[in-house]
């Protein structure tokens, strides 16, 4: 009777660890690694505003920050009162009702694109607590009941084209990219490089400076970092500039020269190179050898392709193969290795969100609402297209067996 028991129970414990093991909290922009890869299984191919909707929540306030998750609950910011009231709200992910809607910060809006928002950052959590950050700079920790832990404006942040980048975790830190323009003078830091973007690391626990990276001459970005060589390297990109830092100290490890000003596609990394997308002027994709000192735009450069390069979407790697969407919407597959085109697709509709890779299928969600479902692989192959008939230019999480969509008015569970 005791043996029967114990097997039993190992079946149940089996159990149980198998569904925590497809469990996976989508805690930053782009999920766990930063690059749009999740581990997530059994999720749905088709769906509708109405078909395979778990749930679905009309939103407060105003904002373009993509959805993050921690099991059972889900985090986004707004905005207010026409930018001036920023908050962190919280969404029961059961069952979509809003845990609470906090007011964290109060700032004085300013330009930016009208594609952009007062609250475009994506939060990041760890679990204890989610750090946002919004148009003005300022950094914010509230923990899980939605009391603010500590703030932090260090940075006064301008930029014409408001801020688009989002904060990561590493080394028990917030670490943020600043990469704006002067406020006095329109084009300095915009069309004309200078020295004053910085790389800002918070202390999680009470919000203190650690240590702030420069840049040296660089211009307008909207990049998120991305960790590298087992968090050794934190890769951060802006305008004309792709450089590697010691995530512990901040110091500049190395720097590619990359032109182009208001540069939006994060990098990815697989197979010992970073994948990365310029900006305005000269669009290149490059490949790039993490490593060196100093200046190494002549050594390390494994590749560049001047067609197919991302605008606005951040890039997906897909072993052996780069996805990247053009400024005219057209899908390019890139075989990694070498930076040649596999083929393309031009796509219908617009595409702002960063493509996400789950379950052996390739999601990329259009500002229409549709999502394609694509089978990566040497040809194109579209497995359903998916329509909510909303706006859409937030990025979607992957958690829990579900997907989470943003749209202008409303958050989306979509699951079997």
């Amino acid at each position: 009777m005791k043996n029967r028991i114990s097997l039993i129970l190992c079946f149940v414990v089996c159990l149980t660890a198998c569904g925590l093991a497809q469990a996976e909290n989508w805690m930053r922009f782009r999920g766990p690694t930063g690059q749009g890869v999740s581990g997530e299984k059994k999720l749905p191919v088709s769906w509708s505003a109405t078909k395979n909707v778990k749930w679905q929540t009309n939103l407060p306030g105003k904002g373009w920050s993509s959805p993050i998750v921690f099991e059972d609950h889900v985090f986004i910011t707004a905005s207010g009162e026409e930018g001036v009231s920023c908050r962190v709200i919280c969404i029961n992910r059961k069952d979509g009702s809003i845990a609470w809607d906090t007011e964290v910060h109060r700032q004085k809006p300013g330009p930016m694109r009208k594609q952009n928002s007062y609250a475009t950052p994506t939060p990041v959590t760890d679990g204890k607590y989610v750090y946002s950050v919004f148009y003005d700079g300022t950094v914010i920790a509230v923990d899980f009941e939605g009391k603010i832990a500590w703030k932090n404006s260090e940075v006064k942040f301008f930029s014409l084209h408001g801020l688009g980048a989002s904060p990561i975790l590493a080394n028990g830190q917030v670490i943020m990219p600043f990469d704006g323009s002067s406020r006095n003078e329109t084009k300095v830091g915009w069309k004309i490089p200078w020295e004053k973007a910085v790389v800002l690391a918070l202390d999680a626990k009470d919000g203190s400076v650690r240590w702030k990276g420069q840049r040296g001459k660089s211009r307008v970005g909207h990049v998120t970092p991305i960790l590298v060589n087992k968090g050794g390297t934190l890769v951060s990109a802006g305008g004309d500039r792709v450089q590697g830092f010691d995530p512990a100290t901040g110091k500049r490890i190395w720097s590619v020269y990359s032109q182009g000003e208001g540069v939006t596609p994060s990098p990815v990394f697989g197979d010992g190179l970073i994948y990365t997308s310029s900006g305005f002027e000269a669009p290149t994709l490059r490949a790039i050898r993490p490593g060196g000192k100093g200046d190494v735009t002549k050594s390390h450069i494994a590749w560049e392709q001047k067609n197919g390069v991302a605008a606005l979407s951040s890039l997906l790697y897909i072993k052996p193969y780069l996805y990247s969407i053009s400024r005219d919407n057209i899908l390019h597959c890139i075989e990694a290795a070498s930076g040649e085109i596999a083929w393309r697709k031009r796509l219908t509709g617009t595409y702002w969100a960063s493509p996400v890779y789950a379950d052996g299928r390739i999601y990329i969600l259009s500002e229409e609402g549709v999502t394609l479902v694509l089978r990566p692989g040497s040809k194109y192959e579209e497995l359903a297209k998916n329509e909510l008939g909303e706006t859409c230019f937030a990025s979607m999480a992957v958690s829990q067996g579900n997907f989470y969509i943003r749209s202008a008015q409303k958050i989306y569970c979509i699951g079997k």
